[in-house]
């Protein structure tokens, strides 16, 4: 039976697609879960190709197309993200299939239905060239994280960007906050976050907080030219913004 490697840096999202596969076949064996560019090049190196990868695209240091400039991937991708369609349509090149976060069992399992065609087939894993990965990173650069997939007890919830009024740090732990004022628990720092979200939408404004455009309910002047913000969810504390990053704030609202 099928030898699987996850590379997932979303610990949710790694373990409800372990579930997912062992639902499809509890006979495949999944050697390891993986979380970064760094430990899936080390990973290769040391061990023996497995029969199947599941890659997320956006990992915790980088995209995983990285991989391929490190090492050789000598076995079918099935690619995993959270991005919009387009652009991992554009990467073909040794993988047969992506999937879109959360993952539907149906859709994981016609992909591993696709790859067992492809095996029948024995057809040859092509190359990854540099010029297409270069293409394509080009492109996911320009992206923006779309949604956070999230855990709710036994199941994986998906969460709009659009639906997010803040993400905040409390106690070494990641959140975010709905528009209905629900907070559920992210997989990511706040500096990560940082990396993956539309400027535009999303402003950090300290070390403990970044604001959607859509999260304030009131801007006041406060003392030694700072701002003080009020959200709209009821009883947070309001938010001061330093005499440093007033200006910038303010350009923010404006854009």
């Amino acid at each position: 039976m099928y030898k699987v490697l996850i590379i997932e840096d979303e610990k949710p999202a790694a373990e409800w697609l372990r579930q997912l596969i062992l639902k499809f076949d509890s006979r495949i064996s999944i050697l390891a879960v993986i979380d970064s560019v760094s430990d899936a090049v080390e990973w290769f190196q040391q061990n023996q190709a497995p029969d199947l990868v599941f890659m997320d695209i956006q990992l915790a240091d980088g995209l995983s197309f990285e991989i391929f400039e490190q090492v050789k991937v000598p076995c079918p991708v099935i690619f995993t993200t959270a991005y919009e369609e387009y652009a991992v349509k554009a990467f073909k090149v040794n993988s047969i299939d992506y999937l879109l976060k959360p993952i539907a069992y149906n859709e994981l399992e016609a992909a591993f239905q696709k790859f067992g065609n492809q095996i029948k087939k024995v057809e040859e894993v092509q190359p990854v060239t540099v010029e297409l990965m270069n293409k394509v990173k080009e492109m996911l650069r320009k992206q923006y994280k779309t949604r956070f997939v999230i855990k709710v007890g036994e199941h994986l919830k998906s969460i709009p960007v659009e639906d997010i009024q803040f993400f905040y740090s409390l106690d070494k732990a990641t959140f975010l906050c709905t528009s209905d004022f629900k907070t559920y628990i992210v997989d990511y720092s706040l500096d990560r976050i940082s990396e993956m979200i539309d400027e535009r939408r999303f402003f950090r404004i300290n070390r403990k907080y970044i604001l959607s455009n859509l999260s304030i309910a009131d801007i006041v002047f406060y003392s030694n030219s700072r701002l003080k913000i009020k959200l709209k969810k009821p009883d947070e504390e309001s938010i001061i913004v330093s005499r440093d990053k007033v200006a910038a704030f303010k350009e923010w609202l404006d854009l």
